[in-house]
């Protein structure tokens, strides 16, 4: 398959997968239980194939300061008094110290890169992930985690912007927003921003 790019060098960008959503014993705004256990070991699976494959893996993690740096978000700001929001909880998520900003343990390994000053949806806004990437001459990412109608979506749409090849891996991102905003999310990507293939697809392509 033909990505667009010479000599396609790939790494796993892996959204958010840390406790503050998948771990029901501190999520603030947590993906439902069963899902979240089912996307943790899709992507543990997916990754243990990688890292035997040399690809590297960046972890990127949402973590705030304060609460300040959350509503300053006008959105947000309004999603926090919504009792029936999903992110009714967003000015309590992830903030420094808390477990929730916490990588989930079968997903991390030794050697695994981190970059955990995430803020907003985009992966990119105020982290040094762009910076990091191309200088490991990173051209080609296989997008992972959570939630794929918004941090994934938006990361994907960026990574287009920017000119990486950008490669959703469906079965190891889901979303709290629920299973139609999930498909509208994919095809989206689908459409006009990158491609969407299962993890064994995508090791087919890059494992070699």
């Amino acid at each position: 398959m033909d990505f667009g790019v010479d000599n396609p060098t790939p790494a796993v960008v892996a959204i958010d997968l840390h406790r503050g959503h998948l771990d029901p014993e501190v999520a603030t705004m947590p993906l439902e239980a069963e899902r979240a256990a089912k996307i943790v070991e899709a992507n543990g699976v997916f990754f243990d194939a990688c890292r035997e494959a040399g690809i590297p893996i960046y972890h990127i993690v949402t973590r705030y300061r304060d609460v300040a740096e959350i509503r300053s978000n006008p959105f947000w700001r309004t999603r926090a008094d919504d009792p029936n929001a999903t992110r009714k909880n967003v000015e309590r998520h992830n903030l420094d110290g808390l477990p929730g900003c916490e990588v989930m343990p079968r997903l991390w390994r030794e050697g695994d890169r981190v970059v955990d000053t995430k803020k907003r949806y985009d992966c990119f806004v105020a982290t040094d992930l762009d910076f990091t990437l191309r200088r490991h001459g990173i051209n080609t990412l296989l997008i992972t985690g959570v939630n794929t109608s918004s941090c994934v979506l938006a990361t994907a749409i960026r990574a287009n912007v920017l000119d990486y090849a950008s490669v959703c891996i469906e079965d190891c991102v889901d979303t709290m927003d629920g299973p139609v905003l999930h498909e509208a999310a994919l095809t989206c990507l689908r459409a006009a921003f990158g491609w969407v293939m299962s993890a064994e697809e995508a090791l087919g392509h890059f494992a070699a």
